[in-house]
């Protein structure tokens, strides 16, 4: 996807923050009743440092999600079996990132339907 970052603002880069966000989330769900299995997230807040730091560098926020590390997750209450992931949690965590990329997904389109009328003289 290359989005034009005058046109569109950080959406692109929210977008694929959310989503890799989802993967991961999934996979922590996934491997719920795995022993040993570590519970990852993303750190948003190395993933807007990355993201300034390209903009400051002349860069167009050209962030690259997967070169952001994955924080594991401290365990509210960590289980026998070395398991951290507490579903009730990883849940809340997929809501809040699907309801971003929504979000993002609906700015681009009021912006996409606002282009497409201002170009058809509406």
């Amino acid at each position: 996807m290359a989005i034009d970052s005058a046109l569109f603002g950080i959406q692109e880069q929210a977008l694929q923050v959310q989503r890799r966000r989802m993967e991961l989330i999934a996979a922590n769900i996934a491997n719920a009743d795995t022993p040993g299995y570590q519970a990852r997230d993303l750190d948003f807040r190395a993933v807007l440092q990355d993201a300034q730091a390209s903009a400051s560098g002349g860069n167009t926020l050209g962030t690259d999600v997967r070169s952001v590390d994955a924080q594991y997750r401290v365990p509210l209450q960590p289980s026998v079996d070395g398991n951290t992931v507490d579903t009730q949690v990883e849940q809340g965590q997929f809501a809040d990132a699907a309801l971003r990329y929504q979000a993002s997904l609906n700015f681009l389109d009021a912006r996409i339907k606002s282009l497409m009328s201002a170009l058809s003289g509406q």
